[in-house]
């Protein structure tokens, strides 16, 4: 699968990299002093890097834990997120990092105690006593790469010891063997993003089906680890109620309701500035021709149509799961 691997100087002799070192036997190493020699360049084609991207390890070295952007929460007061890797296993036609990132390398940084030192900070600054939520799969999947990384295998440990921390490892992997082998903590949300399978089978390329993913939520939620459901982005479309109607029923027939920690739902949305070089990335993409709206520097669908899929996903979900339960991730707040 991965066929070069780039290695700062700084973590050539790192545990976690000697580890990882071992899955790859017949890997080119090629060493770098900083990450940015490979990752930063302007020139370089995402699309075509894509096809067979490398592995960068990489020490981080600061902005280990920032807040999250507005709108972006599960009900807690203090939300931030934390980014071990950049960029993801799949392909998604309508994930931002494309139009973020200039390379499409996984960049993974190793120093993860350093991760887990700037947590206990932003905890020990907190200013109440009520729960602190951390994010990870902002940037990446939290479980795609899992065999590769150790991530949760690393964090699941950190989070048991500190039940006044909340966190969600955001994923459309089917990769979840370090979880079922890890006794399920209270503290932890396991929260699966979802299009209907008509969708995902167009512009989610390489991610599992969605009865596979469904069938990882049962495994878990029968091994008692809370769930997150992300429909997230909602994508319009001339089936939309009845592909997520189908959906919907499709989870609640195989996962209980009480797994569930929490719901988001949110429009597909992206800044505009990172919008525009993904329609020079796929200009034939018709995901990214319509009906979409640019507004105070985003590119959305327009008020009406945001607000209508949203009201229809939460009456159907609204039959299995509390209001409390539900997060509308909104681009218009």
């Amino acid at each position: 699968m991965i066929e070069a691997i780039y290695i700062e100087e700084a973590v050539r002799q790192h545990r976690r990299t000697a580890e990882i070192l071992t899955r790859f036997p017949k890997a080119r190493l090629i060493p770098c002093e900083r990450y940015g020699e490979v990752f930063n360049p302007r020139s370089q084609d995402f699309k075509i890097q894509k096809r067979r991207p490398a592995l960068i390890l990489a020490e981080k070295f600061d902005n280990f834990v920032l807040p999250t952007p507005d709108g972006f929460g599960i009900g807690g007061t203090e939300n931030y997120y934390f980014s071990h890797m950049l960029n993801c296993l799949y392909d998604c036609r309508y994930c931002f990092l494309q139009g973020m990132f200039r390379s499409a390398h996984y960049l993974l940084f190793v120093n993860y105690e350093s991760f887990m030192d700037a947590i206990d900070s932003t905890l020990d600054k907190s200013t109440t006593d009520k729960t602190v939520t951390f994010f990870s799969g902002y940037d990446c999947d939290s479980l795609a790469l899992e065999t590769v990384t150790g991530f949760a295998e690393a964090f699941l440990p950190f989070f048991r010891e500190r039940p006044r921390a909340l966190h969600e490892l955001r994923t459309k992997s089917v990769n979840i063997q370090a979880l079922l082998k890890t006794e399920p903590l209270d503290n932890c949300v396991t929260a699966f993003s979802f299009t209907p399978a008509e969708i995902s089978e167009k512009v989610e390329h390489g991610v599992p089906p969605v009865k596979r993913r469904i069938e990882a939520m049962k495994q878990l939620a029968e091994r008692g680890w809370p769930l997150g459901l992300r429909l997230d982005p909602l994508i319009y479309h001339g089936r939309f109620e009845s592909n997520y109607r189908r959906l919907v029923n499709d989870l609640f027939a195989a996962v209980p309701a009480e797994a569930f920690h929490s719901v988001s739902l949110g429009a597909m949305r992206f800044p505009k500035a990172m919008f525009d070089p993904m329609v020079k990335l796929y200009p034939d993409e018709l995901l990214l021709a319509g009906p979409l709206h640019p507004s105070n520097g985003m590119v959305t669908y327009r008020r009406e149509v945001e607000e209508e899929m949203t009201q229809f996903c939460r009456s159907l979900l609204g039959d299995y799961l509390p209001a409390e339960k539900f997060f509308h991730c909104a681009p218009w707040s």
